[in-house]
């Protein structure tokens, strides 16, 4: 039933892809990898940002892939990874050397050092791209709250959502409906890291925190990001009994927009970069069956 569904998740994707202009002029297809465990919008944004910008990624397990995009995904490589890594990050925190990859992009400078790319690589989450492809709207909700997957039944968001002003925002859903209903938010809380990159990318006030239970990696993923976007600063702020998750939105500010479209920019100038390492992939719609046909 797995095989069906990635299958038909290949053929939906290929459907929608098909209908940009960015891939018939000079598209190529190529084979890259992001998580499909549980269903999560932020493991969805490799497979929709790059057909805007004329890559057509297929899914293959990670040791077939040739390009790497978002999501903590850098300890899942192989240590002699031929591929190309574009904004992806660690999790754990943790040096991970990657002799042969191709780095045209990470997440933010803490995973920069640890696996020892270039000083001047791009920085930043794929996901601030989203800001070249969506407008913030008129506010619908006073509050968003993006919990992580982990703390869709924790108290405190039963609290909130008897507030008629906050609204919980599934992340299990697809990427243009999580984009859609957070940016008809006033603010944003979050414990999913995506939450705040999308709130950053069309410039909503954010603020993240911490609920049970914790992630077993620990928080370095925030911290990488924060690095990048908000040098020298963080907008957690912690959640007690004292403090009800709706309440934390009153201390959420927005990310200076300078510094938003410092990074979007740096990563929209990797995409040239990006394709010249593509420049062997089979070119679209003609590279289609045979990929689709290697993937099964």
């Amino acid at each position: 039933m797995t095989d069906v569904r990635g299958r038909a998740r290949r053929v939906g994707d290929v459907a929608r892809a098909s209908l940009m202009p960015q891939l018939w002029r000079g598209g190529v297809v190529v084979p890259a990898h992001w998580w499909v465990g549980r269903s999560n919008f932020g493991d969805d944004l490799t497979r929709w940002l790059l057909p805007r910008y004329g890559i057509l990624p297929i899914r293959r397990p990670v040791d077939q892939a040739r390009v790497l995009g978002v999501g903590s995904l850098l300890e899942t490589l192989p240590p002699d990874y031929p591929g190309i890594v574009w904004g992806s990050g660690l999790l754990w925190g943790e040096a991970r050397s990657l002799p042969n990859a191709t780095i045209v992009a990470v997440r933010g400078p803490l995973t920069r050092d640890l696996v020892g790319a270039p000083s001047d690589v791009a920085l930043g989450d794929p996901g601030l791209l989203i800001g070249r492809h969506f407008r913030r709207e008129a506010a619908r909700w006073k509050v968003g709250i993006v919990p992580h997957l982990d703390h869709r039944s924790h108290p405190a968001l039963d609290r909130a959502r008897r507030r008629a002003d906050a609204h919980v925002i599934e992340v299990g859903q697809s990427a243009p409906r999580a984009i859609a209903q957070i940016q008809r938010c006033e603010a944003i809380v979050t414990t999913s890291l995506h939450g705040l990159i999308v709130a950053d990318a069309l410039g909503i006030p954010a603020v993240w925190t911490s609920l049970d239970p914790p992630h077993p990696a620990g928080n370095f993923k925030f911290h990488d990001y924060e690095a990048a976007i908000t040098p020298g600063g963080s907008r957690f702020s912690a959640l007690d009994e004292r403090v009800d998750i709706v309440a934390l939105a009153a201390g959420a500010s927005p990310v200076p927009s300078d510094r938003v479209e410092s990074l979007i920019s740096a990563l929209e100038a990797t995409i040239p970069r990006l394709r010249a390492a593509l420049a062997d992939a089979p070119r679209f719609p003609h590279g289609l069956v045979p990929m689709l046909r290697a993937a099964g």
